[in-house]
Formats: C-alpha cells, sequence, structure tokens
C-alpha cells in the first residue's frame, strides 16, 4: 500500500490516477468518496471545510479497500488517508488485520502561494479562500504527528517537490514508489 500525504491542491488525487494507470494499480481517495456522499451532514461538513467524523472515515476505507482486494488489485493508493494521528494508529492496526503492509508514504511538499494558484483553477464547492486557509493549517498541524505514527513503525517515509509538470512529478513519485516496492 502506498500513501500519499500532501496539502490540499498538492496533486495527489493527479498524481495518484497516474500511479494506479502506470502501474495497474487500484486508487483510493476517501476525500472523492466522501465529496459523492449524498448525506447532508457529511456535505456541510466538507462545505464548513471540516473533517468527517473518524467512524464513516474508517467505514468508507474498509469497503473500499474490500473492494479492490475483490477485484485482485496488486497494490493500492491511498490518497488523504489518514489524516490525524487517531486514524494513522487506526490504520496501523488495520493493516495488521488485513495481513498487509504500508510500503512508502510520499509526502509531496508545495508551496502555499502555488496551492492557492492551483486551487484557484479547481472549482469545488470547499475551495474557498477561507476553508482553504483553515485545511492548510489542519494540515500542518495535524501531519507530522501522523507521520510519526508511522516513523515508529519503520514505515519509509519520502518528502518530494510536488512543483513542476505533472510528467516531472510523477516521475519523481515513480522513482520512489518503484524503490520502495522492491524492497
Amino acid at each position: 500500500m502506498i500513501l500519499l500525504f500532501g496539502p490540499t491542491g498538492a496533486g495527489k488525487s493527479m498524481q495518484g490516477q497516474m500511479l494506479a494507470v502506470r502501474m495497474g494499480w487500484k486508487w483510493l481517495s476517501t476525500g472523492e468518496m466522501l465529496r459523492q456522499s449524498t448525506d447532508p451532514d457529511v456535505i456541510a461538513t466538507l462545505q464548513a471545510g471540516d473533517l468527517v467524523s473518524d467512524d464513516l472515515t474508517y467505514q468508507v476505507f474498509q469497503e473500499a479497500v474490500q473492494d479492490a482486494r475483490d477485484k485482485n488489485f496488486s497494490n493500492i493508493i491511498i490518497d488523504g488517508f489518514p489524516r490525524t494521528k487517531e486514524q494513522a494508529a487506526w490504520l496501523a492496526d488495520y493493516m495488521q488485520t488485513i495481513h498487509e503492509k504500508i510500503d512508502i508514504v510520499v509526502a509531496l511538499e508545495v508551496p502555499e502561494a502555488e496551492i492557492m494558484n492551483r486551487l484557484e483553477k479547481r472549482h469545488r464547492m470547499e475551495d474557498t479562500p477561507e476553508t482553504i486557509a483553515k485545511r492548510m493549517a489542519i494540515y500542518r498541524q495535524k501531519m507530522y504527528p501522523v507521520l510519526g505514527i508511522f516513523a515508529e513503525d519503520g514505515v519509509k517515509i519520502t518528502h518530494l517537490n510536488g512543483v513542476g509538470t505533472a510528467g516531472e512529478v510523477h516521475d519523481r513519485i515513480y522513482d520512489e514508489v518503484m524503490g520502495a516496492c522492491q524492497n
């Protein structure tokens, strides 16, 4: 399993999808799954820029992983999960339960000014300047404790420059992921 980290607008979804297509792996985005929800509480939470409850996130995640396993994907790319230290601890336990491992965590590093430029072009309901600023603050506050959980478990963590063409960033990710998956 590969985890893609980065603030909103860092390119996790695009890069995850590109890698999935290239490798024949399954790309899973809890954010995308939640955005497709018709649950009014989920929609209101997303529009406010807040995080969806852990229990709902775990349920969505487990269902998606099971579906990918049922379809015999050889690897799964996770985009945007876990987002908190508690979710990271849950994921570590869950991975042991299903006898899987996290091959690598890729954290895309993108300057805030570049993020703002990218998000102005994306046009999602939750991409207002206020919610973007709120999500950036949440990401900065929560990311390092999450990465700490994986570091304690000996998971390879790499920070990559997320600026450049989609192809340039993809090549950086591909090289790191291939090195980690061969070990």
